[in-house]
């Protein structure tokens, strides 16, 4: 049986280079999260590491929003303290944390603990309940997340069905041992954006939608399947 394209799984979002999509992606992330402090009177979003997303952050910073009352939190975390260069938590210090958005309440993934697993029901607790907004990256490998290919919590932290909202995650292409949020929490987040700039990212985004070769077994073609409403994907040419 050929495989399924899913192209029906995304609305596509071109602009012409990162600081234009970054600036647009700000503007639909901030009205996202206006629209849940108006109705809840809080509003929540996890967001990515990684070096796409530093104009995006920028962007956001400067939004006009109530900030003190938005929980910003991880996509997922290596696992180094939050004062590592790898950190993603210190990423999004240095350039969303900033301006307007310093009042914001930071969740961050990392614990004081040898590995993840120690870690694990506290960054539970302490993480939202339901996420109004999650904005995904994407590596040349297909991985989303923390969910990368061969990791080996993979297939549970894919799982529809798992109960668990975040779990470790060790795998060739990581590095560091990591922790991700679960398929589930990402599935069901009010609004899932992913942002992502140039021809190779943009290709392997083609190749996972029709699964095609060694897009078949790319960890963000089974987010697209499990996903109730289509992804919608920022794109820099």
């Amino acid at each position: 049986m050929p495989p399924t394209d899913l192209s029906l799984q995304i609305q596509l979002h071109p602009f012409p280079d990162g600081d234009s999509v970054a600036t647009a992606l700000a503007r639909a992330v901030a009205d996202d999260l206006r629209t849940a402090l108006v109705a809840r009177g809080h509003a929540s979003i996890a967001l990515s590491g990684g070096s796409t997303p530093r104009r995006f952050l920028q962007a956001l910073s400067k939004e006009p929003l109530d900030w003190a009352n938005v929980t910003v939190t991880l996509v997922d975390e290596r696992w180094v303290p939050d004062d590592h260069d790898r950190s993603n938590a210190r990423l999004v210090k240095a350039h969303l944390l900033q301006h307007a958005a310093a009042d914001a309440h930071f969740v961050p993934l990392h614990r004081a603990t040898p590995t993840p697993d120690e870690a694990l029901a506290d960054i539970a607790a302490a993480l939202p309940a339901r996420l109004d907004v999650v904005v995904l990256g994407m590596g040349g490998d297909g991985h989303t997340a923390s969910f990368f290919p061969g990791g080996d919590r993979l297939v549970d932290a894919m799982d529809p069905a798992t109960p668990a909202t975040v779990l470790p995650m060790h795998a060739p292409g990581a590095g560091e041992p990591r922790i991700t949020l679960t398929l589930p929490v990402l599935r069901d987040a009010g609004h899932l954006y992913l942002h992502i700039e140039g021809g190779e990212k943009r290709q392997v985004l083609q190749q996972a939608l029709s699964g095609q070769g060694a897009g078949a077994g790319y960890p963000i073609r089974g987010v697209l399947q499990a996903l109730r409403a289509p992804l919608q994907v920022y794109l820099a040419q």
